[in-house]
């Protein structure tokens, strides 16, 4: 990275001093607008002045990646819409290791009709509804893929600003050779030349650069993210492999004896060709260590302190109450840490090389991490000074590396 800037200050003050056209892309982890833990900073979803502001730093045909709660998703994405943007996809982050906030309808029954203590329902109502609860397990944020309009095709967009499009090829997701089967049923390379590595467990590239019966060097990256947890990993079907469709080719070699050119085979992959769907990018909620990596110097408070509990109370050991923080000491105390690995993904997808990502809600500085990690310039906007102290850290610690 040639440059990180964390700029203390509301988002619309700090966007309103940068200058049009200024960022590549935008990678952000706004509010929910959910009154998380009742953090006065998620009260609502950010408004259409603060889209609009972001949507005149960005290079025209520059992306916006920006992450909301299942339940407002709607609202985000509306005032994205509104203030300019075009919507260009929705990316779903799935993971297994959601914990459902809901309340017991039976018990509830009972508690108010001072019935308490009992571990089965007690009142001939709360047995009615035994087993009945108000919420769903929490398994996926949804992320908004918007993008700055652009006049003329994309192409000649990509070649004036750099931006406007994805990268496709760095994003692609690795194949396993059980991917594609068996190799011997092809006959020759559709493209280049080349042949089956078996070191690898892949086709090797022909001349021309290419994977060789059209197969590439990955799957094409999809708007589908899981966490790699068995959980979720089981609720994806095996796929059956599908059909292959051969095309006889006249092809330049090799000669038949008349020193005319023979007929062979060539084969294309048209269906998905089997294993588990769960072929995607999957990315794990962030770990302790990864929290807190670079924070000897940040001051510690108490786990409970950080989930805004009491010391001791019931629920600390909670996976919602960050992450098993349990009462030990923590140094980052954001609530919504993300990953990462995945921040990595993003940023590379939606951002050219050498290029500029601003984050307007730049929390405990992830995103800036990843920028670090992928060799991009960094703007945070945050206005929480403890925070920025956090995020200065976290990725200072990450630019030694």
């Amino acid at each position: 990275m040639k440059n990180a800037r964390i700029l203390e200050g509301n988002c619309l003050d700090v966007m309103r001093e940068m200058e049009d056209c200024s960022v590549d892309a935008i990678v952000t982890d706004p509010p929910y607008g959910l009154k998380f833990m009742a953090k006065k900073w998620d009260h609502d979803v950010p408004g259409v002045e603060i889209w609009r502001e972001a949507l005149r730093v960005l290079k025209p045909g520059g992306h916006l990646l920006a992450f909301f709660g299942s339940r407002t998703y709607h609202r985000g994405v509306v005032n994205i819409e509104d203030a300019g943007f075009d919507i260009r996809d929705q990316i779903m982050w799935v993971y297994g290791s959601g914990f459902p906030k809901s309340s017991n309808i039976s018990k509830s029954i009972d508690k108010a009709s001072g019935e308490t203590g009992s571990k089965i329902p007690v009142t001939p109502d709360a047995k009615k509804w035994e087993g009945w609860g108000t919420a769903l397990k929490p398994a996926h944020e949804p992320i908004v893929m918007a993008r700055k309009p652009f006049r003329g095709p994309c192409f000649r967009n990509v070649q004036e600003h750099g931006t406007g499009a994805i990268n496709i090829d760095d994003c692609r997701i690795g194949c396993e050779k059980s991917d594609f089967g068996d190799p011997s049923r092809f006959q020759y390379a559709r493209k280049g030349g080349g042949s089956w590595d078996q070191e690898t467990g892949m086709f090797a590239a022909g001349r021309r650069g290419e994977w060789a019966n059209g197969v590439p060097s990955g799957r094409w990256p999809a708007n589908l993210i899981h966490d790699g947890s068995e959980e979720v990993i089981e609720q994806f079907p095996q796929n059956k492999p599908g059909k292959m469709r051969r095309n006889k080719t006249k092809g330049a070699r090799p000669f038949n004896n008349e020193g005319k050119p023979t007929e062979y085979e060539t084969a294309e992959v048209i269906d998905d060709p089997g294993g588990s769907a769960a072929r995607f990018f999957y990315c794990a909620k962030a770990s302790r260590s990864e929290r807190e990596k670079g924070l000897d110097g940040i001051e510690a408070i108490g786990g409970h302190e950080a989930v805004g509990r009491k010391e001791g109370s019931k629920g600390m050991d909670s996976p919602r109450e960050g992450a098993g923080r349990t009462s030990k000491e923590v140094r980052n105390k954001h609530p919504t840490v993300k990953p990462i690995k995945l921040m990595e993904y993003l940023v590379k997808l939606v951002t050219p090389p050498g290029g500029v990502v601003f984050d307007p809600f730049t929390g405990s500085g992830t995103t800036g991490i990843a920028c670090a990690l992928q060799g991009f310039d960094f703007i945070g906007a945050e206005m929480d000074p403890d925070y920025c102290k956090i995020a200065r850290a976290r990725i200072d610690a990450h630019q030694k590396e």
